[in-house]
């Protein structure tokens, strides 16, 4: 069984420090990169149902959770750097490459990542998200005023107002104490308003450029809910279609918070594809 301690906050050359949870002594490690203006807490339930010989390891991106801004510009490139960073970190501890998971802006960072240092990505997990470029299907416009119209407020007021965006219609009415706890979670580590609008836009610039699929060989698992009300479900197909090396599940009335509405069925996902052959699924 491989192990990795855990891993220290990492200084960049611009001044940030990276803070990457989890860690211990025992599973494969497995690297989590984050959505726009999430951060660790959003990995605890996913943590709890992966297998044993699993250990998930979370990215704050820098300027979220626990890590600090820095002064580089803000940009998905720059993201995949400081997860490359993270990696090199591993390799260095005797660790081979490393399966990583990526959710909404998480999955442009794990693209980009894969196709800049395929020596150090083993698989990477794509959920609720998009490969950018002409094909995409944009952000709906309801979500996109709805954020932007929030993005003056303190960072409480607008966790609480948009958070409900990110899951399917009626879940957080209808699992009140499990979204409740995510909320509480959330409100405990903030991200300052000037901080999502650089990864809003970042995320914006990613969208619109896209990247070359074709670049991009590592085994590739693709996870979306029909019901996404923030990267629609076509995006998700489409990726299924355009990534050499992919398999799809889609998860029927889930939302974009795939990961925290069914951590079951994604945990189960990404268990099943790091111990299986990872041939094309395409049908």
């Amino acid at each position: 069984m491989n192990h990795v301690a855990m891993v220290p906050d990492i200084s960049t050359k611009d001044e940030a420090v990276l803070h990457v949870e989890g860690g211990g002594v025992a599973g494969r490690p497995v690297l989590l990169l984050h959505g726009l203006g999430y951060a660790s807490w959003a990995g605890h339930p996913l943590r709890l149902r992966l297998s044993p010989t699993v250990r998930l390891l979370s990215l704050d991106n820098r300027g979220t959770g626990r890590s600090s801004r820095g002064s580089a510009p803000i940009s998905i490139d720059r993201f995949a750097s400081d997860a490359a960073t993270v990696l090199e970190q591993l390799r260095e501890r005797g660790m081979g490459r490393t399966p990583v998971i990526g959710h909404s802006m998480g999955g442009y960072i794990a693209q980009l990542l894969a196709v800049a240092r395929p020596d150090l990505v083993s698989h990477v997990v794509l959920v609720s998200t998009s490969g950018g470029g002409p094909t995409a299907t944009p952000v709906p416009e309801a979500t996109r005023r709805l954020w932007l119209d929030s993005s003056t407020l303190p960072a409480d007021e607008y966790a609480v107002r948009t958070m409900p965006v990110s899951f399917a219609e009626g879940w957080p009415a209808q699992h009140a104490d499990a979204y409740q706890e995510l909320l509480a979670a959330r409100l405990r580590y903030l991200t300052p308003p000037t901080v999502w609008r650089e990864q809003y836009d970042a995320c914006e610039r990613f969208l619109e450029a896209g990247y070359d699929h074709s670049q991009l060989t590592t085994p590739a698992l693709i996870l979306h809910g029909s019901a996404d009300r923030v990267v629609p479900v076509e995006n998700g197909r489409d990726l299924h279609w355009t990534l050499p090396s992919s398999r799809y599940r889609e998860v029927e009335g889930a939302g974009h918070a795939l990961h925290l509405e069914h951590p079951e069925i994604v945990a189960s996902e990404i268990n099943d594809f790091l111990t299986t052959d990872h041939a094309s699924n395409k049908e």
